[in-house]
């Protein structure tokens, strides 16, 4: 009998996971072949590219290191294409990989296409190579302004770590909310202060029309003198999914059931940014914290539907927003289960040593998972805020 070829596209946080888990709990099976597809070796540490951004030096994390002991071969190339009819997917154009089983964990990067000028003139923090490209330009400055697009999470940090990396320069952050938006008003505001004494002008309530070489303009027509534009706002997924043909929403995002495959080939499970998942308080966004437990539960739903099981729904209940200020200043916001914020939040350099708990625990968490898989499949599961009518 020929093995279950189970393929994994994307060694991200959830791809990861996904692999991972899955290889620890089919090791030593004859009957289970994983495979890993990714465009690189070194992982992307994408918790902490604002950093990167700034010159300082990131572990060089190996995706096939990181895989050693649970029997999952890699695979180094793009994904150029992909045949759901014919259960295939295409490497570099000139490899093909014939699946029985599909993670699909091609994870979102920053939309350089929505807003004219972005895609020429701005810098992204796609990956370690680009926040390395900007880290160049940034040491090169001397002086100047540097305009970040987008005042949600990534935008605060990334304005937040260049301010205090050098205070010679202007740092602009422009957005359509005011940072910390999602806050209580007690952390929102220590946020705001934080930026302020930081040196960071944050303008709040404005839209980018265009990035020119030398400028921002808004959509009001005000320009905004730019020696160097970071693009943070807005993300996209990869087009691969929709040119295959599977359901996809209007983000291209994968449309995922209740057990994360997809509603129209089942055979595919879409994990971490490419997936849409209802929950019972809507779609879940792309973070890390509920990243992870999506390729997990994909995992443990291949190794379920392998012995003749059915999968079950996946739940997953939101508990914090950690948000770096720079190196010794953070804000953590705790959450209800819907992303919502409690009154207990945790501030300075407390709260600074907590982001950076959070921003290393994949490794441990990865390894105990080689050792005891079931270790990783426990996540706040968020009781009647995740609970969709019509599932157990």
């Amino acid at each position: 009998m020929s093995a279950h070829r189970v393929v994994v596209l994307g060694a991200g946080y959830a791809g990861m996971a996904a692999a991972i888990q899955l290889g620890a709990r089919a090791k030593g099976r004859e009957d289970v072949q994983v495979t890993v597809v990714n465009a690189q070796e070194r992982f992307t540490e994408r918790l902490r590219l604002h950093m990167a951004a700034t010159g300082q030096s990131l572990a060089e994390l190996s995706v096939p290191e990181l895989l050693e002991g649970t029997g999952a071969r890699f695979v180094r190339g793009w994904v150029t294409g992909m045949d759901a009819d014919a259960k295939a997917v295409r490497i570099d154009d000139d490899q093909v990989l014939h699946y029985d089983t599909l993670v699909y964990g091609l994870g979102s990067v920053a939309d350089t296409v929505a807003v004219p000028g972005v895609e020429d003139y701005a810098y992204t923090l796609n990956s370690a190579q680009d926040a390395e490209v900007l880290a160049d330009r940034l040491a090169r400055l001397g002086g100047g302004t540097v305009v970040v697009g987008g005042s949600g999470l990534t935008g605060v940090e990334s304005a937040a770590e260049i301010a205090e990396r050098y205070p010679e320069l202007n740092v602009v952050l422009l957005g359509r909310g005011e940072p910390g938006a999602a806050m209580n008003p007690k952390a929102k505001a220590y946020l705001q202060a934080a930026l302020q004494r930081l040196g960071v002008e944050v303008h709040s309530g404005v839209e980018v029309a265009k990035v020119l070489p030398h400028a921002v303009e808004l959509a009001g027509g005000e320009s905004v003198a730019a020696d160097v534009v970071l693009w943070t706002s807005g993300t996209r997924v990869s087009p691969l999914a929709a040119a295959a043909g599977l359901t996809v929403d209007e983000y291209g995002r994968i449309v995922a059931d209740t057990a994360l495959r997809s509603v129209s080939h089942p055979e595919v499970y879409a994990v971490g940014d490419a997936a849409a998942i209802r929950q019972g308080y809507g779609l879940m966004h792309g973070t890390c914290q509920g990243g992870m437990p999506t390729g997990v539960h994909a995992a443990v739903s291949i190794v379920r539907e392998l012995k003749g099981k059915q999968p079950k729904p996946f739940r997953f209940g939101y508990y914090h927003t950690p948000v770096s200020l720079g190196r010794n200043d953070a804000v953590v916001q705790f959450t209800h289960p819907d992303d919502s914020p409690r009154r207990i939040f945790l501030t300075g350099r407390f709260a600074a040593r907590y982001k950076e708990t959070v921003t290393a625990s994949p490794w441990p968490t990865y390894g105990r998972m080689k050792k005891m898989p079931a270790s990783g499949a426990f996540w706040p599961h968020g009781g009647r805020f995740t609970r969709v009518r019509g599932t157990r």
